[in-house]
């Protein structure tokens, strides 16, 4: 089985989870025989390529006036989504061409299509133009690879994955790993909740990470719940042994790891962590990771007084996030809403304790964590508090923590997605 794979990042070039979660599934399907051609809006060759064949976006030559593509073209109003998604191209141009086919004209071809796109893969200013623009590349590789399912990993790729389906008629696979509700609440960007419900429409299947995200994709977006399969993610093998990092603070260390954002609580934590200290100063509190709300947390740290036994260390790649761990006495996790959360993972297989919230995925995996209401700041600080004091309760969830975590494997997740491929290829087939 072969299959067209759309992801906006992979490690070593990360930004959050997606991209580990990637990875992580991509190895497991090549463990099962699945060949994967990966597409990368920006490939960086330093990839791992044991698990499939990577194509950089921006490599791809494309070429509108081909009669293949410009049929393409024809079939993919779909990117009119209200705003400036064609590079280069104001909303008002945007409209004048869908409405009247003007890209048969030789002097707008050239001027808004390149023979290549430039691909940041980032997640700038330029992110919808890029969109729309691994959109058409897709729709290129769908119609000179030989495959045979299409897999889109998040909104970023969807409209890449509906492109590649046009063209080749093949059964497509949306993996959601977060939703627009978790990320922004209530307060969604209209532009992104159409592209995910476009994508979910289109597809023949949706997984989700958990039944906390497929009850939202069901309730929120309203895709059938016979449509959607959950699909558990799960931990890589560490590298090296855990507790391998320099311990060389002498005080307890209680970490925060991941996007400090609404989406995953860092104000919950930065209150929690003041009624621990008003009990025992021997603590360093670690705040990992980059986001919008970074500054009002070191501001909101001042003002409480406890900026001293506050480190905010900015975003660490993979290795510092494991030496991080292994000075780490807890973790916590307080996600006001968390699709999965896979570093609760990575911190058990560190021999870390950890506390999570109960609104994230990984709570229904998980037996051997302490769970919270994240917005329960009394319960969270009670937690930490007993955690790095009462030592045979940190050594019973550090031991059995590591034994279940050990059970959540990759190569399960990939086992289940197999089966999500050959459910829609028996489908479309007898379709």
């Amino acid at each position: 089985m072969r299959v067209l794979m759309f992801g906006w990042e992979f490690p070593p070039h990360i930004s959050g989870g997606l991209g580990t979660a990637c990875y992580g599934l991509t190895k497991g399907l090549a463990s099962h025989g699945v060949e994967i051609d990966f597409v990368v809006p920006k490939a960086y060759g330093d990839e791992d390529q044991s698990i499939g064949r990577f194509h950089s976006a921006g490599d791809v030559e494309f070429d509108i006036r081909e009669k293949s593509m410009k049929e393409f073209w024809d079939k993919v109003k779909y990117l009119e989504i209200g705003s400036n998604l064609i590079p280069y191209v104001s909303p008002e141009e945007f409209e004048r061409i869908v409405s009247t086919d003007i890209l048969s004209n030789q002097e707008i071809e050239e001027r808004v299509f390149s023979t290549r796109f430039k691909f940041s893969g980032k997640y700038g200013n330029d992110l919808m133009q890029e969109v729309s623009r691994y959109a058409l590349i897709g729709a290129v590789l769908a119609k000179n690879l030989d495959f045979d399912v299409i897999h889109a990993h998040d909104w970023l790729t969807y409209a890449a994955g509906i492109a590649a389906k046009q063209v080749s008629g093949k059964p497509l696979i949306v993996h959601m790993h977060a939703t627009e509700f978790d990320r922004s609440g209530q307060h969604v960007n209209q532009q992104v909740f159409d592209i995910e419900r476009k994508g979910m429409l289109a597809a023949d299947r949706v997984i989700t990470v958990s039944n906390l995200t497929r009850s939202i994709v069901n309730e929120r977006y309203y895709i059938p719940l016979d449509k959607i399969t959950t699909v558990y993610n799960a931990v890589e093998p560490p590298k090296v042994s855990p507790g391998d990092g320099d311990r060389s603070v002498r005080e307890k260390v209680v970490t925060f790891l991941g996007r400090i954002t609404f989406q995953k609580g860092p104000d919950y934590f930065i209150e929690a962590a003041k009624k621990v200290l008003d009990h025992d100063r021997n603590i360093r509190f670690v705040m990992a990771g980059s986001g919008d709300m970074l500054n009002r947390m070191v501001r909101r740290a001042a003002e409480l007084g406890i900026s001293d036994r506050f480190h905010f260390t900015g975003f660490l790649s993979s290795e510092f996030v494991h030496k991080m761990f292994s000075i780490s006495d807890v973790y916590v996790m307080p996600s006001v809403s968390e699709p999965f959360g896979i570093s609760p993972l990575e911190a058990m297989r560190s021999n870390v304790p950890v506390i999570i919230s109960k609104q994230s995925g990984v709570s229904e995996v998980l037996e051997h964590a302490i769970k919270v209401d994240f917005w329960d700041i009394d319960g969270m600080a009670d937690s930490i508090y007993g955690l790095l004091n009462y030592k045979g309760v940190a050594e019973l969830f550090k031991r059995f923590g590591k034994t279940e975590v050990n059970n959540l494997k990759w190569d399960k997740a990939a086992a289940e997605v197999v089966q999500v491929y050959q459910d829609v290829i028996q489908t479309t087939t007898l379709g």
